[in-house]
This record gives structure tokens, C-alpha cells and sequence, in this order.
């Protein structure tokens, strides 16, 4: 695990499909069982601190010019496994979004509406020659949206406090298969049990996404960057994935009482998370 660099970016969480290396073709294949080899590889923080320096220059840089040839790597059962970045389609998909989560002024200062448009542009064109493209990497800031949550389980969770030359850490992995399964549970429940809203639309779209990739796939749910902000003994008393499973049973019960019990821990929780976005 890489050292903590002296510029941390705090805010991001990931959602992550590592495939096993027979699921790339030619050349690809030979360049992950290449990549994978590698004693070093960077982390998810250079992956940001290099996004955020394109942002840097005039004009800034949107989106990278060229797609990232990194990976995140696993190994899952003997089986090596692997994430591409694919930060370039990450950034337009991205950029996309930004219009819903920032005010129009800061966002004209951040990105000018002419560097904005042109990155539309060559996005279009990108996707008519890559109309099946899909990211393995889904990021969120400043949260773990609910729904990732209902695709582990607290028995995959794996806690590190982090010393003076190595982060915290707080994540979940588990097999795709898993995955699938507890989606198509959850959205069974919350279907009968609830009103159409954005925990099962969120459910859906990655539960759609899932579908996208090879069964022996291992997902990961990473706090990423938030171990930096939060204080240890609220990383230590987390378990959100426990209390979204307790939720979703005891509305299969019927029981809304437990049910809203567990959703008011969730709720209370990443209100704080939510907060320290405000303060910054």
C-alpha cells in the first residue's frame, strides 16, 4: 500500500469492477498481465491530485487528452483481476454532471462555457466510435450513496486504522455474483415495501451497470478519500452496510418500526459527512 503523500484529496468515494484478465481483448489483455507485474502502481489519490492539476492551467484542461493506460489490481482466488481508470470517459461522463451540482457562476470560473462545449464536442464523437463504453469506476463525493451499500455486507468489511506511513482504510469487496444477487433482493423489497424513489432508480442504474461485466468480477465499495476526514472512531463504529441489510429486512417483515430505526442511524451518519462538505 502506497505511503500517505503530502497532498490529500478528502472527498471522494468509489464504487469499483475489477475483471479477471480474460475478460479484455487483444492487445489489451498483454498490456494489463504487463501492468499487473509491476511492483508499484499508483494510487487512487494520484489518480485525483493528477485530474485536479489539469484544472490548473489557462485554459484549464477538462477532460485528460489522452486515456489513462492505469489500473487498480486485485487478485481474487489465485485469479488476477483488474480496474482500468479510464479517467478520460470518467472525466466527460463527469463534466456532464456538473451542471446539477454546482452553481452556474462557479462553474463558468471553474470550467468557461467554451471549454465545456468542446469537451461536449469530442465526447460526441468518442462515443460513435465507442458506443458500448462504460466506466469500471463509479465515484461519489462527500458520500457513499445508500444503494452501494446494498451490494455487500458487513462481514466484507475491512477496517484499517492507518499509522504514520500508511492511510486508514475502510472498504468492502465482494464476487459479482454476490453482488447481483443482493441487488435483485433489495429491489424485490424495497418494490413491494416502498414508493418508486431514488434509492431503487439508484438501485436499478447499478444494478444495470453490474450487468455489464464478467460474472467472476469482483466489485469494491472504497470510503477512498473520506478516512481522511473522518475521525477514527467514527470509521471504526461505521457499518452502513449493516444497517442498510438490517432496513431492507425488517421491511421485508413488515417491521417499519426497525426499518426507520435503521434508516435514522444511516441518515444521522452521513448528515455529518454531508456537513463537513458545507464547511469546505
Amino acid at each position: 500500500m502506497p505511503k500517505v503523500s503530502s497532498v490529500v484529496v478528502p472527498y471522494a468515494a468509489y464504487l469499483r469492477v475489477y475483471e479477471p484478465l480474460g475478460a479484455f481483448p487483444e492487445p489489451e489483455r498483454s498490456h494489463w498481465t504487463r501492468y499487473a507485474r509491476r511492483p508499484e502502481r499508483p494510487s487512487y489519490q494520484d489518480e485525483l491530485r493528477r485530474s485536479l492539476a489539469d484544472l490548473l492551467p489557462t485554459p484549464p484542461v477538462a477532460v485528460p487528452v489522452h486515456e489513462s493506460s492505469d489500473a487498480f489490481v486485485a487478485e481474487v482466488g489465485g485469479v488476477v483481476c483488474v480496474c482500468p481508470w479510464r479517467t478520460r470517459l470518467r472525466g466527460w461522463q463527469a463534466l456532464g454532471e456538473l451542471a446539477d451540482e454546482l452553481p452556474a457562476p462557479v462553474l463558468d470560473a471553474a470550467l468557461p462555457p467554451l471549454v465545456r462545449h468542446q469537451a461536449a464536442q469530442d465526447y460526441e464523437r468518442w462515443l460513435a466510435r465507442n458506443p458500448d463504453a462504460r466506466p469500471w469506476i463509479r465515484t461519489a463525493t462527500w458520500q457513499v450513496p445508500l444503494n452501494w451499500f446494498v451490494l455487500v455486507s458487513d462481514e466484507e468489511r475491512r477496517y484499517e486504522k492507518g499509522t504514520a506511513e500508511v492511510p486508514p482504510l475502510l472498504r468492502y469487496r465482494t464476487p459479482m455474483v454476490q453482488a447481483r444477487r443482493r441487488v435483485a433482493r433489495g429491489l424485490r423489497t424495497l418494490r413491494d415495501t416502498v414508493e418508486e424513489g431514488p434509492l431503487i432508480d439508484g438501485l436499478v442504474d447499478v444494478g444495470r451497470w453490474l450487468e455489464e461485466f464478467h460474472p467472476r468480477s469482483l466489485v469494491e465499495l472504497d470510503y477512498g478519500g473520506l478516512v481522511h476526514v473522518l475521525p477514527a472512531g467514527e470509521l471504526e463504529g461505521d457499518h452502513s452496510a449493516a444497517d442498510v441489510a438490517v432496513g431492507i429486512e425488517a421491511l421485508r417483515r413488515g417491521d417499519g418500526a426497525a426499518a426507520g430505526e435503521a434508516y435514522g442511524r444511516l441518515v444521522e451518519r452521513w448528515r455529518s459527512v454531508r456537513d463537513r462538505r458545507s464547511a469546505n
